[in-house]
């Protein structure tokens, strides 16, 4: 996974900080919701061997399509929202996108 991509709270901070000296406002949840796509697409690009599926957001859901745009799955969060999921225990939640990747693609 890209070390651009936060991983913790800390790595969320640091990047809320790099992007206001940059000029951008931005907030940490911002960050977070980017974070959580960010982690699910890149664990299809590495379960997949490149870039096959799409991961956008349908509301408070995760949904993944093929490269012809056929819905592949979709991933839900466990508390209220990705952004609670993450703040609460991030490595938790990346576990669970973890196991919610090798369910989708190993269900083909």
């Amino acid at each position: 996974m890209s070390v651009e991509i936060p991983q913790s709270m800390d790595d969320v901070v640091m990047q809320v900080a790099q992007r206001k000296l940059h000029g951008e406002q931005v907030t940490e949840d911002e960050v977070i919701h980017g974070a959580v796509r960010d982690i699910l697409q890149a664990l299809f690009d590495e379960a997949l061997e490149g870039h096959y599926d799409d991961v956008k957001w349908s509301g408070e859901r995760l949904l993944v399509t093929d490269f012809m745009g056929k819905k592949v799955g979709e991933v839900s969060p466990q508390g209220a929202s990705f952004v609670a999921d993450f703040r609460e225990n991030a490595d938790a939640l990346i576990l669970r996108l973890e196991e919610e990747t090798t369910k989708l693609v190993g269900g083909r």
